[in-house]
């Protein structure tokens, strides 16, 4: 154990010479790493924040149903008691509307009363108004719903009042699948950008190379510092990238926070939660690890 750490700490400080030999081209890949690193922090920043806000607002979408203009308070009465026997888990509540009642509201109402004053009879239907339960398949089930229900002999009109939720659905679906692609660039491109830069230093450290090995230095001993080169490069860099991506949040919530207002709302953009910020840490410093260890393998076979 004890030997395993000296090498442990040989290896650290080989790794921390070398970068200190080209500060110029370590300062230059720690900046393009982290600018790139950024993106997908970003993407996460705000996928996390608006993902509450449409739980939010999707939490009582409704299904109204508008039955027959000929059709009696008993035939209501009855078409709620026929969804209420289905025991639908997916339905909150149900609220049956009184045609009676709601003209009567409308009387009340002074842009209405004048207009409704002239009417012999009452024109407005019955309607039975269907809370869902919020779920993850909110759209797709209130579809279904809305489909069956207009086959009821009843039922003159379905209107189905979240398709508001499939587009917003459909929107975060996109945003996630959007930030999976750019996370698969920035992985690209980190492999790419620590591959040439371990290559580059296994090239120039070749004479060194191959004088450990003449004196019994293993492969083990000799790809460690390399692998140490790629994981301290990009655990830095996700550091400065979590920092930019911190700093960019603030002129973007600047300017939401004016849009917001016009809505009289407040929204704001929170950085992705810790748990992902020290799962993405982790995630780029091993990928530095195993792309300088497939480049060192690659070039140091002389």
């Amino acid at each position: 154990m004890k030997g395993w750490l000296q090498h442990q700490r040989y290896a650290l400080a080989v790794t921390i010479r070398r970068l200190g030999q080209h500060p110029f081209s370590f300062l230059s890949n720690l900046v393009v790493l982290s600018l790139v690193l950024s993106m997908p922090l970003l993407g996460a920043s705000v996928l996390f924040s608006v993902q509450p806000l449409s739980k939010e607002v999707s939490t009582t979408p409704a299904i109204t149903i508008f039955l027959d203009p000929n059709a009696s308070l008993d035939t209501a009465k009855s078409v709620v008691k026929k969804i209420e026997q289905a025991n639908d888990p997916d339905i909150h509540q149900i609220t049956l509307i009184d045609k009676a009642q709601a003209i009567d509201d409308l009387k009340h109402n002074a842009a209405w009363e004048q207009a409704l004053s002239v009417l012999s009879e009452n024109p407005l239907p019955h309607a039975i108004v269907v809370y869902l339960a919020n779920e993850d398949h909110l759209a797709q089930t209130a579809d279904t719903l809305s489909r069956e229900w207009r086959n009821w002999p009843e039922v003159a009109f379905v209107q189905l009042d979240s398709i508001w939720v499939q587009r917003l659905e459909a929107l975060m679906r996109l945003a996630k699948i959007g930030l999976l692609l750019i996370t698969g660039i920035v992985a690209l491109v980190v492999l790419s950008a620590v591959f040439n830069t371990v290559r580059m230093q296994a090239l120039s450290q070749r004479d060194e190379i191959a004088v450990a090995r003449l004196v019994g230095a293993t492969e083990n001993f000799v790809r460690r510092p390399f692998l140490y080169q790629g994981a301290i490069t990009c655990a830095l860099a996700t550091l400065i990238a979590i920092v930019l991506s911190h700093l960019f949040l603030e002129p973007l919530n600047a300017a939401v926070g004016h849009l917001a207002k016009t809505y009289d709302a407040i929204f704001v953009l929170n950085t992705a939660p810790g748990g992902l910020l020290w799962l993405y840490f982790i995630g780029a410093s091993l990928l530095g690890a195993l792309s300088a260890r497939w480049s060192v393998t690659r070039h140091t076979r002389f």
